[in-house]
C-alpha cells in the first residue's frame, strides 16, 4: 500500500495487477522462515501486575510513577508510548499529555470515568481520550495516579508521568520524565526479582484488551476503548479460549457478536 500511495502522490501510473500482487504477497508470507516472524506477545494480567507490585516501592518517586503508568495503560488499553516519552528530552506539549489534561466525567447515572487526553496520537492528529474507572483492590489506576501526583506533583509544563529528582527545595531538584526505556527497564528488573517473565510494552495493551473481554465487555465497547479504527484486535480473540467460550455455546446473540469480528468478511 505504501508503494502504491507513493505512485499516486507523484502522478505515476500504478500498473500492477492486484490479484497477482496479492498472490505473490501471500506466497512470500508462507515461505518466510519462522526466524523472521515475531513471537506472539504475552499479555499483562491482573495476577502479573499484582505480583510485580510487591517489588515496586510505592514511596519511591520513580517506582510510584512507573506503577501509575502500568495501571493506567492497562485499564485504559493505551499504548505505552502514549503515556511516556520515546526518549529523554523530546517533550512537546502539542504531542504529549500533562497533568492539565486529566479530567473526570460522569454518565447520567453518576458513574465516574477518568479521562486523560493525548493531544496527538499515531492514528489521530486531533488527539484521543484514554478512559478508565476505579477498580477494586490494589490495582486501582485512579489510586495509582493520585498517589503519583501526591508524591511527584508534576507541574503542567512537564509530562504527566514525570518523577521528582533531588529533594524538594534543592537547587538541583526538579522533575524527570519517564521514557519507554526507563519504564521497561524498571519493570524487567522487578520482574526478574519476582521470578516473572519479562514482558514487552505492547503487552499492556494486549493485556488490557483481554481483561475487558474476559469480563464479558462487548466487542464494540472494547474496540471503542482501544480506539481501533479497524477490527485489527480480532487477533486477540483467536488465541484465548476463555474469551471464546461464552460465544461457542448455543446462544445466537453471543454467537453473532463473535462471528461479526472473528470471521473475515465474504468477498
Amino acid at each position: 500500500m505504501g508503494i502504491r500511495a507513493w505512485h499516486i502522490l507523484h502522478g505515476i501510473p500504478w500498473t500492477r495487477d492486484k490479484e497477482q500482487l496479492d498472490t505473490l504477497l501471500r506466497g512470500a508470507t508462507k515461505l518466510a522462515p519462522s526466524s523472521s516472524k515475531r513471537s506472539p506477545r504475552q499479555p499483562y494480567t491482573r495476577e502479573y501486575l499484582s505480583a510485580l507490585r510487591a517489588y515496586l516501592d510505592p514511596k519511591d518517586p520513580t517506582d510510584c510513577a512507573v506503577w501509575a503508568v502500568l495501571t493506567v495503560a492497562f485499564f485504559s488499553i493505551a499504548r505505552l508510548g502514549e503515556l511516556v516519552l520515546k526518549k529523554k528530552g523530546t517533550f512537546d506539549e502539542t504531542l504529549h499529555t500533562t497533568r492539565a489534561r486529566i479530567r473526570t466525567d460522569r454518565d447520567r447515572d453518576g458513574r465516574e470515568v477518568w479521562v486523560i487526553t493525548i493531544p496527538k496520537t499515531k492514528v489521530s492528529a486531533a488527539g484521543e481520550d484514554l478512559c478508565f474507572a476505579r477498580q477494586d483492590g490494589a490495582l486501582d489506576p485512579v489510586t495509582a495516579l493520585l498517589d503519583h501526583i501526591a508524591i511527584n506533583d508534576p507541574p503542567n509544563n512537564v509530562p504527566l508521568f514525570s518523577h521528582r529528582v533531588g529533594r524538594v527545595g534543592d537547587n538541583g531538584g526538579g522533575w524527570e520524565a519517564l521514557t519507554k526505556k526507563v519504564v521497561l527497564a524498571r519493570v524487567a528488573q522487578a520482574a526478574k526479582v519476582a521470578k516473572l517473565a519479562v514482558l514487552h510494552g505492547h503487552s499492556l495493551r494486549i493485556g488490557g484488551t483481554l481483561e475487558y473481554m474476559l469480563r464479558g465487555v462487548p466487542f464494540d465497547v472494547v474496540k471503542v476503548m482501544g480506539r481501533w479504527q479497524s477490527d485489527a484486535f480480532r487477533i486477540y480473540l483467536r488465541k484465548h479460549a476463555q474469551i471464546l467460550a461464552p460465544y461457542l455455546k448455543e446462544n445466537p446473540e453471543a454467537h453473532s457478536a463473535y462471528t461479526k469480528y472473528a470471521m473475515p468478511p465474504v468477498r
